[in-house]
């Protein structure tokens, strides 16, 4: 590899190959069933709960969208709604999103596997070179928010 864009072009294709192999749902799963936009949110609510809002910033989606992504959650007993406790203000503008202790236990579940399969992965890879991939994909990231 000589420049940016040869990095560029290997980058690209190697990520998203490796994101499959590593974190794709297994089959059989109650979330292999979900659309990625309704697993997206779950994902974000395993760190805890979002009002509407927050959630399509994130996901750069309308809140009509999160509304609607909520509501079929909502119906799979994934999500609920909850009020601002500190406000007492039941008002839906002032509620938030959080998982169920169901759609916790499945992300949690998921969380698991999917630590389960990197470690499978990094077992194939001689102890030396583990955190120098580490170090380097922390690298990766730290450059790509700053874009």
């Amino acid at each position: 590899m000589t420049d940016e864009t040869d990095h560029a072009a290997a980058l690209e294709r190697i990520l998203p190959e490796i994101a499959r192999r590593m974190f794709t749902v297994p089959p059989g799963s109650p979330l292999a069933e979900l659309p990625s936009a309704q697993l997206k949110v779950c994902s974000l609510l395993l760190e805890g709960r979002h009002t509407m809002s927050q959630i399509g910033e994130q996901m750069n989606i309308s809140v009509s969208a999160v509304t609607q992504i909520a509501d079929r959650l909502e119906r799979a007993g994934m999500v609920k709604r909850v009020s601002d406790v500190s406000g007492g203000d039941s008002d839906r503008r002032h509620r938030y999103l959080a998982l169920t202790d169901f759609g916790e236990g499945l992300l949690q579940a998921r969380r698991e596997q999917r630590r389960a399969r990197v470690a499978s992965v990094l077992s194939r890879i001689p102890p030396g070179e583990r955190e120098t991939i580490r170090l380097a994909f922390e690298r990766l990231l730290i450059a790509s928010r700053e874009v």
